[in-house]
C-alpha cells in the first residue's frame, strides 16, 4: 500500500470518526432536551397530582356535606312536623265560625257570641261560655262586598269547644234569622290544605264504593271489602286509589269482555299500593 492509498484511508477515518462525533453530539443535545422535557412531564404531572389531591379533598368535603345536608333535612322536616303538630295542638280550644257578617257583632264580639252561641245551638252552658281571645281572619275589605270574613274564637275552656264542635257535626249549618252560620275546628296551615286535599278526593271513593271517614288531625280510614287502612298523606290515597281504579276496570272487563276487535285492559293490572296499614 502506497503513502497516498493510506493517507486517503486516514481521511475517510477520520470524517467517520468526526461524523460519529457529531451524531454522538447530537445524541447529547436530545438527551440534554428530553432530560429537561422529561422534568418538565414531572413537574406537570406532580402539579397534576396535586391538583387530583385537592378535587379529591373537595369530593370528599362535598360528599360530607351533602351527607350532611340530609341529616339536615331530614331534622327540618322533623322539627316542622313537631311545629305543625304543636301549632294544632294550640288551636284545640279554637271554634271558626263561617257566615258571621262583617259589623254584626258590634263593638263587643265577646259579648255578641257569648250570647249567640248557646242560641244558635240550642244548648245551655254551665259555667257560661268564656273567651280568651278572638279575631276575624285577614284584612279588612274597603268595599265591604264578598264573604264575609271567618271569625277564629279561643274558648277558655276544651270542653265547651269540644260540645261547640260535636253539637256542629250532628246538627249541620245552622240558621240564625237569615244568617247560615257553621262551625268548625281550628286547624294549621299544613293541616288544614291536607284535609282540603283528603276532602278532595271523597267523591271519588263515593264512587270506588270505598267507607270513609276523616279524623284530627288530618288522615283518612277507608274500608273496602272488609279490608281497613288509613292514610296519612293524600298522594299516598291517591296512588292506592288509581290502583283501585285499575283492579275495579279489569274486573268490569273480564266480566264484560270488550266485542270483537276492541282491546280492554289486560287481566291483573294495577295492583293497589302506598297504603299504610292502621
Amino acid at each position: 500500500m502506497t503513502e497516498d492509498t493510506q493517507g486517503a484511508s486516514m481521511d475517510r477515518i477520520l470524517q467517520e470518526i468526526s461524523a460519529v462525533g457529531r451524531k454522538l453530539e447530537g445524541m447529547d443535545n436530545a438527551m440534554v432536551a428530553l432530560t429537561a422535557e422529561t422534568r418538565s412531564m414531572r413537574l406537570e404531572i406532580a402539579g397534576f397530582q396535586s391538583q387530583i389531591s385537592g378535587l379529591d379533598h373537595r369530593v370528599t368535603t362535598v360528599e360530607t356535606q351533602a351527607a350532611s345536608w340530609a341529616d339536615r333535612d331530614q331534622e327540618l322536616l322533623h322539627l316542622r312536623s313537631r311545629l305543625t303538630d304543636l301549632e294544632d295542638r294550640s288551636c284545640r280550644n279554637n271554634i271558626c265560625l263561617l257566615g258571621i257578617s262583617e259589623g254584626i257583632e258590634g263593638a263587643d264580639i265577646l259579648s255578641y257570641l257569648r250570647d249567640m252561641l248557646p242560641k244558635l245551638t240550642d244548648t245551655t252552658f254551665d259555667p257560661p261560655l268564656e273567651f280568651r281571645r278572638k279575631h276575624r281572619l285577614g284584612p279588612k275589605r274597603q268595599d265591604g262586598k264578598g264573604r264575609p270574613r271567618p271569625i277564629i274564637a279561643c274558648m277558655l275552656r276544651h270542653g265547651q269547644a269540644h260540645q261547640l264542635l260535636q253539637t256542629a257535626r250532628t246538627q249541620g249549618p245552622h240558621r240564625l234569622g237569615t244568617l247560615e252560620i257553621r262551625l268548625s275546628a281550628d286547624f294549621s296551615k299544613e293541616t288544614a290544605e291536607r284535609r282540603r286535599a283528603f276532602l278532595f278526593l271523597s267523591p271519588r271513593l263515593r264512587h270506588l264504593d270505598v267507607k270513609f271517614g276523616l279524623f284530627k288531625p288530618a288522615r283518612m280510614w277507608i274500608t273496602k271489602n272488609g279490608k281497613s287502612l288509613t292514610f296519612y298523606d293524600p298522594e299516598d290515597l291517591r296512588t292506592f286509589l288509581e290502583g283501585l281504579h285499575d283492579q275495579t276496570q279489569t274486573m268490569k272487563t273480564m266480566a264484560h269482555p270488550p266485542p270483537p276487535g276492541c282491546t280492554g285492559p289486560s287481566p291483573g293490572s294495577g295492583p293497589a299500593r302506598n297504603c299504610i296499614e292502621p
